[in-house]
């Protein structure tokens, strides 16, 4: 009975908290012996797997994958001297072990375990260590990643019973893929070819998480978003913004079949309710980009280009309309975290607990915003849940929860072409 004394101050320990794929994780196990006390064999597995449930923070998984499962016998049967002890162990992870991910219906977690079986009728001592895997998503392995992204959309509306008219939404960023940190750059046009003012327009930065269970489950929320003023009668407005992408899960969970990441930029105009919805990644290592031409610069984008002529029924009313140029200004920027607009990111200072701190063998751990994966920064960070109202891509805006799924990057792309052809 007194093979482990204070079994609870036996601690497993690891040199890092976050490891790359196909590299060693080193760590020892300290436990206390009783006083020459029969020695029961005592094993350390390093352990990987994905959990789905349907219930929020359920860990009663109803599907589940493994990535990786292997065990070290540290000590077999015999006896030790009392007193404390130390085993060493080694794990080589796995290549294709997937990042490492937590939200509110699954995870994919990373651990190593230790038991020291016990006589029998007696309960096995464990005790437990999780670790995190990084797995980057470089941006620019993916195809046309520097290119501007832009949609488009036209919707014809009425208004007054008996007047209509049209309103072209155009958006386009800089890139199709950014990094923590950096700026989203947003150009919007609108063409309000009605005799009503419009609503405000609100860009915002979506996150979509699917988790594959007995069904496809969709979590949907609202990142960041910043908010403009509406558009005058008969005109061409313009709108130039920038989002900050906060930390956040990486798009891509390579190797993890069950939990799918994606981002979205939603840009929407209220009253009439038209929007369009722009994909895009969020990964580890930024774009390489050329500095900007003026060809290039997002700034000098050229707007869809569409007749100027009012619907006939204003033109039979009031007569021929002239559209004429006009900048929105910012109402208001709704931004979960403290970063800087300087190219230089400055963060608030953060006092981490004595477990969490940095070290030279491993930056800060910190949590990021909205559904979680643990990152790192060599700075201090102060993350920021997201408290924003959930807005939802387009498509989906009124449907019940779970949500169907939104289209592929792929679909979200034909269908930004096609709008596009449409509105010219």
């Amino acid at each position: 009975k007194d093979l482990v004394q204070h079994f609870p101050d036996a601690t497993l320990t690891l040199l890092l908290l976050q490891f790359l794929p196909g590299t060693p994780a080193l760590g020892s196990l300290r436990v206390t012996i009783g006083p020459s006390s029969p020695l029961s064999p005592i094993k350390v597995s390093c352990v990987g797997s994905c959990g789905v449930s349907n219930k929020v923070n359920d860990t009663a998984w109803t599907v589940e994958e493994q990535y990786f499962n292997s065990t070290l016998s540290l000590a077999d049967k015999g006896v030790l001297t009392a007193g404390e002890h130390t085993f060493p162990f080694q794990f080589l992870l796995p290549a294709s072990a997937p990042t490492s991910f937590e939200g509110p219906f699954g995870k994919v977690v990373h651990q190593v375990k230790a038991v020291i079986d016990t006589p029998r009728f007696a309960k096995d001592h464990k005790c437990s260590k999780l670790f995190y895997i990084l797995c980057p998503l470089n941006l620019n392995d993916i195809p046309d990643i520097e290119q501007p992204n832009t949609a488009c959309i036209t919707k014809k509306f009425s208004y007054k019973l008996v007047k209509s008219g049209n309103i072209v939404l155009t958006a386009t960023s800089d890139l199709k893929g950014y990094v923590m940190g950096q700026a989203i750059q947003l150009r919007t046009d609108i063409e309000n070819k009605s005799g009503r003012d419009t609503g405000t327009i609100v860009a915002s930065l979506l996150q979509k998480v699917a988790y594959k269970s007995k069904r496809w489950i969709y979590d949907l929320r609202t990142i960041a978003e910043v908010e403009g003023s509406g558009v005058k009668a008969w005109k061409h407005a313009e709108w130039k913004e920038q989002i900050l992408v906060p930390a956040l899960p990486q798009s891509v969970l390579h190797g993890c079949s069950l939990i799918h990441v994606d981002y979205y930029i939603q840009v929407s105009l209220k009253s009439p309710e038209v929007s369009v919805t722009l994909p895009i990644y969020i990964g580890n290592i930024a774009v390489n980009r050329a500095p900007l031409t003026p060809s290039r610069s997002v700034q000098h984008i050229p707007s869809v280009v569409v007749p100027s002529a009012p619907p006939e029924e204003e033109e039979a009313a009031g007569g021929y309309h002239p559209m004429d140029n006009v900048s929105i200004p910012t109402k208001c920027h709704s931004q979960h975290q403290p970063f800087s607009y300087a190219p230089g990111l400055s963060f608030q200072d953060l006092r981490p607990d004595s477990d969490q701190a940095g070290s030279p063998n491993h930056p800060m751990l910190c949590l990021s915003t909205g559904a979680t994966i643990p990152y790192y920064a060599e700075g201090t960070v102060v993350p920021v849940p997201t408290a924003s109202s959930l807005i939802l891509p387009p498509e989906y805006s009124t449907w019940g929860y779970p949500y169907e799924a939104p289209p592929s990057y792929e679909q979200s792309c034909s269908s930004a072409n096609s709008s596009l052809s449409n509105g010219t």
